[in-house]
C-alpha cells in the first residue's frame, strides 16, 4: 500500500523544470522541482550528462518529500543552450516519470536485445590486454560495434557490444556464448591473477554503461590502493574529506580538477553505495572543482564510524579517478569493417603503448575511436613513435587531441582554497535553512 500510495503522489505530482537564459550571464540555468525519491538526483544528473552539457554551478536540496535542484549548464564549447528543439527535448526528458524510474540496479542484463550481445569484463591490467582481447573476439567472429574500457589501480574494467560479423545480429547461441566467456576469461586470468578475472555475457538493460562500469569496479573493490599510487605527484590527486556535524548529516567535500561528468561520477558512486544526498552545492573554475554534500545512508544515519568514513573516501576518490583523462589523447575516424578494432590495439600494442581509457562508437558504418595513451611505465609517449602510428594507420585516420599529461595542474589548495572552502560551506548552510 505504501508504494502504490508513492505512485500515485508521483502521479499527481509530475516533474517540473524550468529552462532559463536570463538568470545567469554565464549560463542556462535548469531548474527541477520533483517528489522525493532515492536515486532521483542520480536520474536528473544523467539526463543532463547524456546530453553532453556541462554542469558549472548545482545547488541541491531534498530534504523532507520535496527535490529542489538548480544547475548551471554551458555546452561543449562553454556557450548558453539556445537550440529551442535541444531545450525542448531536454525539458521532455527531465519531465518524463520515465526518467525517474528506478535504475534496475539488481536486473541489469534481463531486457533482451536483438541488436547486439553486451559483455563485461574484469581482471588485471596489464599492456596489450584490449589487444589481445579484441584478437579473441576477431578469432570468434565477433564484431565490436561499441565499447568503453577504463583502467584504475591495476584493475581493467570493460563493456563491450558486439555482433556476429555475418549476421550483425546479437549472439544467442549456447554454446558459442560458453566459448566466448572462458577465452576472454583466459585472457583477462594472464600469468598471475591475484583477483578474480570475470566476464559476464547479457543483454543490455537501462542502466548506462558508464554506471555499469563504476559497478562492476567497485564491486571489484578498485578503490583499495593496496600501497598503489595512481598519481606520482599527490596534488594532482582529489582531495576528499568527510566529516560529521552534530548527529544529522555527514559532509563530504571534495576538489578535484574539473572535467566533463564529474558531478555524475560522483552522485552515482554515492547513490549505489545507498547514500541519501539532502543537501549540497557545486562549483566549478577554470580548472578546478569544489564539491561539498549534505548525505546520510538510506537508513536514516550519518557515516558511523572511521572504517566507514575511511570507505568514502577511498571509493569517491575512485570515483573521481577512473575517468580522469590520463595520457595523449587519440581520436580514429575512418570507415568501420570486422577486425578494425583488433588492428589498431595491435599496432598500439606493438608500438608499447598502453591504454588507460578507451570509447569506441560506430554509427551509420563509420568508427569514431578514442584512446588514451601513454607508454608501458606511464609515461608520454614519444612523439616519434606517434608520428610512426599515424603514418601507419593514416594521418587523416588517426589524430592527436590532447596531452592531458602536459596539461597544466590545477592550483594547489592554499589557505586561500579553504577560506572558499568556508565560503561554500557558509552558502550550503544558509540553502539548508531555507529549506527546513
Amino acid at each position: 500500500m505504501d508504494e502504490e500510495y508513492a505512485k500515485l503522489i508521483r502521479r499527481l505530482n509530475p516533474p517540473r523544470v524550468v529552462i532559463d537564459n536570463d538568470a545567469c550571464e554565464e549560463a542556462t540555468v535548469i531548474q527541477v522541482d520533483s517528489v522525493n525519491k532515492h536515486g532521483i538526483l542520480l536520474k536528473v544528473v544523467q539526463v543532463l550528462t547524456d546530453m553532453n552539457l556541462v554542469i558549472t554551478k548545482a545547488y541541491i536540496s531534498s530534504d523532507g518529500d520535496w527535490f529542489m535542484d538548480v544547475f548551471n549548464v554551458v555546452d561543449q564549447d562553454g556557450k548558453k543552450i539556445r537550440d529551442k528543439e535541444v531545450m525542448d527535448y531536454i525539458q521532455r526528458r527531465l519531465e518524463s516519470n520515465a526518467s525517474f524510474a528506478p535504475s534496475l540496479r539488481g536486473s541489469v542484463g534481463v531486457m533482451p536485445s536483438e541488436e547486439h550481445t553486451a559483455i563485461e569484463l574484469t581482471g588485471t591490467d596489464r599492456p596489450g590486454l584490449l589487444s589481445e582481447v579484441c584478437a579473441v573476439l576477431t578469432d570468434l567472429h565477433c564484431n565490436v560495434v561499441n565499447a568503453e574500457i577504463w583502467t584504475h589501480n591495476n584493475r581493467a574494467a570493460a563493456v563491450v557490444h558486439v555482433t556476429d560479423d555475418s549476421t550483425g545480429c546479437a549472439i544467442k547461441d549456447p554454446k558459442r556464448l560458453s566459448t566466448i566467456r572462458e577465452l576472454l576469461c583466459n585472457v583477462l586470468k594472464g600469468n598471475d591473477d591475484s583477483k578474480t578475472a570475470t566476464t559476464t555475457l547479457s543483454p543490455p538493460g537501462v542502466t548506462s554503461r558508464e554506471r555499469r562500469l563504476h559497478q562492476i569496479m567497485f564491486a571489484d573493490r578498485d578503490y583499495e590502493r593496496a600501497g598503489l599510487a595512481r598519481f606520482e605527484d599527490k596534488s594532482s590527486r582529489p582531495h576528499v574529506t568527510v566529516l560529521n556535524i552534530e548527529r544529522d548529516y555527514t559532509v563530504v567535500s571534495m576538489r578535484s580538477k574539473d572535467r566533463p561528468k564529474l558531478l555524475f561520477d560522483i552522485v552515482c558512486t554515492l547513490t549505489d553505495m545507498e547514500y541519501v544526498v539532502f543537501h549540497g552545492m557545486v562549483s566549478t573554475g577554470r580548472m578546478e572543482a569544489y564539491q561539498e554534500f549534505y548525505i546520510r545512508h538510506v537508513d536514516g544515519l550519518p557515516v558511523s564510524s572511521d572504517a566507514e568514513r575511511e570507505r568514502v573516501v577511498q571509493c569517491l576518490e575512485a570515483a573521481i579517478e577512473r575517468r580522469a583523462s590520463e595520457g595523449l589523447e587519440l581520436e580514429l575516424c575512418t570507415e568501420d569493417r570486422v577486425g578494425l578494432l583488433s588492428d589498431i590495439t595491435r599496432i598500439f600494442r606493438e608500438n608499447s603503448l598502453c591504454i588507460k581509457r578507451a570509447e569506441i562508437l560506430t554509427k551509420g558504418g563509420k568508427a569514431k575511436d578514442t584512446f588514451y595513451v601513454t607508454d608501458v611505465t606511464g609515461n608520454p609517449v614519444d612523439p616519434k613513435i606517434i608520428d610512426s602510428i599515424c603514418r601507419q594507420i593514416g594521418q587523416t585516420k588517426l589524430q592527436v587531441k590532447r596531452n592531458s599529461i602536459l596539461s597544466p595542474k590545477p592550483p594547489q589548495e592554499t589557505t586561500m582554497g579553504y577560506i572558499f572552502g568556508n565560503l561554500f560551506k557558509a552558502r550550503t548552510f544558509k540553502l539548508i535553512r531555507s529549506y527546513s
